[in-house]
């Protein structure tokens, strides 16, 4: 029994993990957008900024469908 508490808390620490790579993701990507537009950046900067928010935004998928996988056959 504590063998399944232990892997429930390891997948519960994960999922926090990711939401709060989600959470910082959206908040540093508006900031970089407001910030582009006020210092007048390129677009190919903003473009970068994107790109760097769809990382973070796929590796918090990623490691939320290896936490439902994992959930899976816990249960």
């Amino acid at each position: 029994m504590t063998e399944k508490a232990d892997q429930d808390r390891a997948l519960a620490r994960q999922a926090r993990l990711v939401s709060i790579v989600i959470a910082g993701t959206m908040i540093l990507w508006m900031a970089a957008q407001w910030i582009g537009g006020k210092l007048g950046l390129p677009e190919r900067y903003v473009f970068l900024f994107d790109l760097f928010a769809l990382a973070g935004f796929l590796w918090a998928l990623i490691v939320t469908w290896q936490i439902w996988r994992k959930r899976r056959e816990i249960e």
